[in-house]
């Protein structure tokens, strides 16, 4: 009996010591989603700048007849 407790104690250490792995996985996890979150916006107003810049130059330019 006392080696069925033993077993279960050892399994839920197993348990918890996953849990914070987990955890600390996620951490990790939203943290990259962040960062990379924070990059889209920052490529998405670049492109946004870029695209404004070529449609102020093609309005400069002669049309053809």
């Amino acid at each position: 009996m006392n080696s069925e407790f033993e077993a279960l104690e050892a399994k839920i250490d197993q348990v918890v010591a996953l849990v914070h792995q987990l955890r600390a996985e996620n951490e990790v996890l939203k943290n990259q989603i962040a960062t990379a979150e924070a990059e889209r916006l920052h490529l998405r107003s670049t492109m946004t700048a870029a695209r404004e810049r070529l449609e102020g130059l093609m309005d400069k330019l002669p049309e053809d007849a």
